[in-house]
């Protein structure tokens, strides 16, 4: 175990536990950024059992490879129980699989007993779906000498908080002082962000237990501080909606408009929880000055979008919280006004892009059906709904479209393939990609896929050919270059060591 001990050897104050205030006052402990000892243990057990998902991806923290070869090295005789139990409650898809034990571990004590730490009546149904994993988790805690690992596995840890800490501390004064948050509002309540990074790369998860809220970041070369700032609007804004829920209601038949809309049942059937998104999306939008996030968040069903985003400039210039100020908004909604408004919305064919997607306006030209299909499909792949990706991607090939949309979908089913731990079936799609005609940009990541793939079999020569493939391309897009040229040139150091 003693590579553990070496990862992110970095000289930093302890962060484990780590409370601060914002720049406005708060009640003591309202924000924690933090990481958290029975979720390590919980997602060591897994990473032993089967949860392979996302293992071969190069943005996982060295822990995680670590962690599971010395696990493999040990002899767990609670292991052989734990493997079956875990292959019995596989879910569709590796998040699924995730989600039910993040829940698990967050409802628990942690070690020794694991006991519930709510009432059973509070546990959340897809944790208390994993009856019998306590029992096993007591004994694999023990027979794995988890608590020493936890130990030293603490600077790879305090590392990944100390990515967060600044920008956390950015995004919550930011969103407090926007929406006036009085001082002593969140009695009792607690906003908990937790690092993973046992878990797949890139994921976010947010949880809701009583007062508690928890936004879980596994790995990720960038920190994710929009889905951490979208997790704290929940926490500051839904109560305040739920105050005003019996006036919301009274603009009810607005809904009837959302019907057709491409977003999720739930917004289509509860007008509270769909007023409550719009003025979450309409608040980012004020904070980052995105104007066109307006029109494309209406266009994706978000119907009250336009109306706040109005209101909330209204509210800029006078001296009330929104707790307070909330209430003028809702009875400033004309409904006649909104309806005649709402009806001229056009709604998009896909749910809406937040990273690195371009807009798409009115003047540009119409979409083919497979430009369609992939709009879809590449909004399910950023959230990680694998299978429906992977079935509208197939769809898209066999659609009249551009060669380079066909291209598009072969990329988007090698990147499938990546992520579900198939690297063969991957290459056979990147090839796929190459023999067509695809952009720059997909090209160029093509190339630095392909590397990555190479460097992962232990082939460094041909990945440094892949990588100069990648730097080559004339109209190849900055974050490809960026990473080409910084990968490339980390396997050079990396070789030229390993020489001396």
């Amino acid at each position: 175990m003693k590579q553990l001990t070496q990862v992110a050897a970095l000289t930093l104050v302890s962060l484990t536990g780590l409370v601060f205030a914002p720049a406005s006052a708060r009640a003591a402990e309202s924000i924690q950024l933090d990481s958290n000892e029975a979720l390590f243990s919980v997602m060591a057990a897994i990473n032993a059992a089967g949860y392979d998902e996302g293992v071969a991806l190069p943005d996982n923290s060295p822990l995680r490879a670590q962690l599971r070869e010395y696990l493999a090295k040990q002899h767990i005789a609670i292991l052989p129980e734990l493997q079956r139990f875990y292959k019995r409650h596989l879910k569709r898809n590796g998040v699924q699989d995730l989600s039910q034990y993040v829940s698990w571990a967050l409802s628990v004590n942690g070690a020794p007993e694991f006991a519930w730490r709510v009432r059973d009546v509070e546990v959340p149904p897809d944790a208390r779906d994993l009856d019998g994993f306590q029992a096993l988790m007591v004994q694999f805690h023990q027979q794995a000498n988890l608590t020493e690992l936890w130990k030293r596995a603490q600077p790879a840890y305090d590392a990944e908080l100390e990515k967060y800490h600044a920008g956390l501390v950015k995004i919550t004064g930011s969103v407090d002082g926007y929406l006036r948050v009085p001082a002593n509002g969140y009695l009792g309540r607690r906003f908990q962000v937790v690092v993973d990074l046992l878990g797949a790369p890139e994921q976010v998860q947010t949880r809701n237990y009583g007062e508690d809220a928890f936004v879980i970041v596994t790995a990720s070369p960038q920190p994710r501080l929009f889905d951490i700032r979208h997790a704290y609007l929940h926490f500051e804004v839904d109560p305040i909606v739920i105050k005003y829920g019996m006036e919301l209601q009274q603009k009810r038949s607005l809904i009837d408009f959302a019907q057709n809309a491409p977003m999720e049942d739930q917004y289509k059937q509860d007008y509270t929880l769909l007023a409550n998104e719009c003025l979450i999306k309409a608040i980012e939008t004020r904070l980052d000055k995105n104007t066109i996030g307006v029109q494309q968040a209406a266009q994706q069903g978000f119907i009250l979008t336009p109306f706040f985003a109005e209101q909330l400039q209204v509210f800029e210039k006078q001296q009330q919280g929104m707790r307070f100020y909330l209430e003028d908004m809702i009875n400033a909604m004309d409904l006649r006004h909104e309806s005649t408004r709402i009806a001229s919305i056009k709604f998009d064919a896909a749910q809406a892009q937040r990273v690195a997607k371009k807009i798409v306006t009115e003047k540009e030209p119409e979409l083919s059906a497979s430009g369609r299909t992939l709009q879809q499909a590449d909004d399910l792949y950023a959230k990680r709904t694998l299978d429906e990706a992977k079935t509208l991607y197939l769809k898209a090939l066999g659609q009249s479209g551009a060669a380079a949309e066909h291209a598009q979908a072969w990329y988007g089913l090698a990147k499938i393939a990546i992520l579900q731990n198939q690297p063969d079936e991957a290459l056979k799609f990147f090839d796929k990609v190459l023999a067509g005609s695809p952009d720059g940009q997909t090209r160029a990541w093509t190339y630095v896929y392909l590397a990555r793939l190479a460097k992962a079999a232990g082939e460094a020569d041909r990945a440094g050919r892949f990588y100069q493939e990648a730097l080559a391309v004339s109209d190849a897009s900055p974050g490809a270059r960026e990473a080409a040229q910084k990968e490339s040139a980390a396997g050079k150091s990396a070789a030229a060591q390993k020489v001396q």
